[in-house]
């Protein structure tokens, strides 16, 4: 069993930057392949980037290409996203989620584990 907990959510004008954080508690987080995700009001759930096990890959949507940075550190349980140029598209609240699995995938169905939310509001 992984317990996920994000923080690092926030207010934000347009062009700004957060970093949002995901801490995990249980055993053998090194062996989870790590997602962030995100749901804006009234749309499906969509992954914003992906990093694997051990971090060697990392998968971002096409929105998220040059402006955001997912990593992740072992030793501190710890997945990390860096948000810079922040858009108010990018409105939405953002989820950390664990997949027992090598690859990070965009599917939320194969993602075993997942935090209650952060969210992320960007003013225009």
């Amino acid at each position: 069993q992984v317990q996920l907990e994000e923080s690092g959510g926030g207010s934000v004008q347009a062009g700004g930057s957060l970093r949002l954080s995901c801490a995990a508690s249980g055993p053998n987080f090194d062996f989870f392949a790590m997602g962030w995700f995100r749901q804006a009001a009234g749309r499906d759930r969509e992954l914003v980037a992906g990093i694997s096990r051990r971090g060697a890959i990392t998968t971002y949507a096409e929105f998220a290409q040059g402006r955001f940075t997912i990593s992740r550190a072992d030793g501190k349980n710890m997945v990390y996203l860096q948000m810079n140029s922040l858009k108010p598209e990018d409105t939405a609240l953002y989820y950390c989620a664990a997949k027992s699995s090598y690859y990070a995938t965009r599917n939320t169905g194969e993602y075993d584990f997942w935090g209650q939310g952060t969210q992320v509001t960007v003013a225009s």
